[in-house]
């Protein structure tokens, strides 16, 4: 895998990395409840499909060892805007911008860039604060990435569980929607940077990334139907199943060219742009 490919694997890696890490850890007898629970009304098929959405990505170490194999770079252009972060009013936009901003604090720790990840870190505390989960970001949790800041496998693990908390107390509380949308931010971030870098460097193997996430999108669809939207959030599910049917078009015609991937391109970017302008 050349560098530019690795370096569009990890972030695409990293949309779901803050809620997966943990999981990669744990015995593979844990129930597929434990990734569920608080949704109602789900059929096994859905359980399954919630599963492989926080299945379908690398283990933690895999990230590190190729960004330190293939010596990739930090490129902060591509991340959202942290000034941002306490303008998002609206449940729906927190929870959004929380995946995303989640992402971007994923990759930021996985390419050691400490200053830039405590930046990101306090905007992933005020969403958490107002989303009532700060719990899950609280003192003890800055202490301990304060204290692990050059252990950059210790810095990830403190994120993912603190994600999975966060995740668990929303499921349980009755509020499955919310959950799912920090999963949703998370994708989108992940698949937006990865767009970006293919347009930039235009990489075949970059595409071919981008071409692969087909999968891991049609489960976090079905998660996300089952976890009960508001009608204020379908536009997201709207979104993402117009990339769907885009990435199933671009995967028949099997090209590894930005022509191929266009609409993808144009449509992720879109559906970014509307979730980081909602407030």
């Amino acid at each position: 895998m050349n560098r530019i490919a690795s370096f569009s694997f990890v972030l695409v890696s990293s949309l779901v990395l803050f809620f997966s890490a943990c999981k990669n850890t744990e015995k593979a007898e844990d129930s597929e409840e434990d990734f569920t629970s608080g949704i109602t009304s789900v059929t096994d098929n859905e359980q399954i499909s919630a599963q492989n959405v926080f299945n379908s990505i690398p283990a933690r170490a895999d990230i590190i060892n190729l960004i330190s194999q293939d010596k990739l770079e930090y490129n902060p252009d591509f991340l959202n805007n942290p000034d941002v972060a306490a303008k998002y009013a609206l449940e729906n936009s927190r929870a959004l911008n929380l995946g995303i901003f989640g992402a971007d604090l994923s990759v930021t720790g996985a390419f050691d860039q400490t200053q830039e990840s405590m930046l990101f870190l306090k905007c992933v505390n005020i969403l958490a604060k107002n989303l009532g989960v700060s719990t899950a970001f609280d003192q003890r949790m800055m202490d301990r990435m304060e204290a692990h800041k050059e252990n950059r496998d210790s810095t990830l693990e403190i994120i993912a569980s603190s994600f999975r908390k966060a995740d668990d107390y929303l499921k349980q509380n009755g509020r499955p929607g919310t959950s799912a949308l920090i999963l949703c931010g998370a994708w989108i971030e992940g698949m937006y940077v990865s767009c970006r870098i293919a347009d930039q460097i235009k990489s075949e193997n970059t595409i071919k990334t981008i071409l692969k996430q087909q999968e891991s999108l049609k489960h976090l669809i079905i998660m996300t139907n089952a976890s009960g939207l508001n009608e204020e959030a379908k536009y997201v599910i709207d979104g993402l199943k117009k990339i769907q049917d885009e990435l199933e078009v671009a995967n028949v015609k099997n090209e590894l060219t930005l022509e191929n991937i266009k609409l993808v391109s144009e449509s992720i970017s879109a559906l970014r742009k509307k979730v980081v302008e909602t407030y």
